[in-house]
């Protein structure tokens, strides 16, 4: 049985149209006939139910189709991974981050990595901190970038900066002209704040802990964006970081004085070790820049 064999029928199980396969795959609608002819031979029954010369997948064909793709997969992972050892500028690295993450560190560090590897390519796949961490422990992801510092001896963590965090009101509230506040005197405030996989909802709940009370959380959002609006708006008060918080509009940026009232960027990786020599030479890279970021 070869692989192209199963690309063929593949493209056959998707599209159930002899003509258009051939055309597409470049091949004979005899070959791609007798390739299938061979697969139905090697399993045993036919993979397709035949009507006056269409075809339509049947029920084992749809069991061999779903085993096919991962065999496909397979191959195209494993002639990948062989292509990063030969060459490991060419191979392919999936990062994961918090969305926050993607309007500036994600850019500044694809920015200043590509000079130095332009043939790398990278999946982005921006998420909430626990999907990110998730993403990491399971494979899906190479490295992640994330912020608290997650918990178990399973990952390896690198702090490359700390993001301050500061307190977003809307125009006109009553601490609207203060230079600076601490968390405690909003105790009776209403937050707007993102759902609690979020890290950042994670290290507000710790901080306001720390300052003696639990924020009242009027709405909970899934993206910063949103958050700032919301502040907007009027509906309540957030702590967010100070990065893309500066040039709010409806809004007032208001330093918080509680220490440690900051988040710890950080990257993540298997404590095994990376999977591919063109993910560990990006990880070297932003490894690299946290000697200049975090002091």
């Amino acid at each position: 049985m070869e692989i192209r064999e199963l690309q063929w029928f593949a493209a056959l199980a998707e599209h159930e149209h002899v003509t258009l396969v051939s055309e597409r795959m470049n091949i004979s609608q005899p070959t791609l006939s007798r390739a299938i002819r061979r697969l139905e031979a090697r399993v045993g029954v036919p993979l397709f139910d035949r009507h006056q010369n269409r075809l339509r997948l049947n029920r084992y064909g749809e069991v061999f189709r779903a085993h096919a793709l991962r065999a496909i997969a397979e191959i195209e992972t494993a002639e990948q991974r062989i292509a990063a050892l030969i060459d490991p500028d060419a191979g392919t690295v999936a990062l994961g981050f918090l969305h926050s993450y993607g309007t500036w560190l994600v850019p500044e560090l694809l920015a200043g990595y590509r000079s130095r590897a332009p043939r790398t390519a990278f999946e982005l796949r921006g998420d909430a901190a626990d999907s990110v961490v998730d993403g990491v422990r399971c494979g899906r992801l190479d490295l992640g970038l994330t912020s608290p510092r997650p918990v178990g001896d399973d990952l390896e963590w690198v702090p490359l900066r700390e993001e301050p965090l500061c307190l977003l009101v809307p125009v006109g509230h009553r601490l609207a002209r203060r230079r600076s506040v601490k968390l405690s005197e909003l105790a009776e405030e209403a937050f707007v704040a993102l759902q609690p996989v979020f890290g950042l909802r994670q290290i507000t709940d710790r901080l306001c802990a720390a300052a003696g009370f639990t924020p009242r959380v009027a709405w909970e959002s899934t993206e910063l964006s949103t958050l700032r609006s919301l502040v907007e708006a009027g509906m309540g008060v957030a702590v967010v970081p100070t990065t893309g918080s500066l040039d709010r509009q409806g809004a007032v940026v208001v330093l918080l004085s509680d220490p440690g009232a900051a988040r710890t960027v950080g990257v993540i990786t298997p404590a095994s070790g990376l999977r591919s020599p063109v993910a560990q030479r990006f990880l070297d890279y932003v490894c690299s820049t946290a000697h200049a970021s975090y002091a």
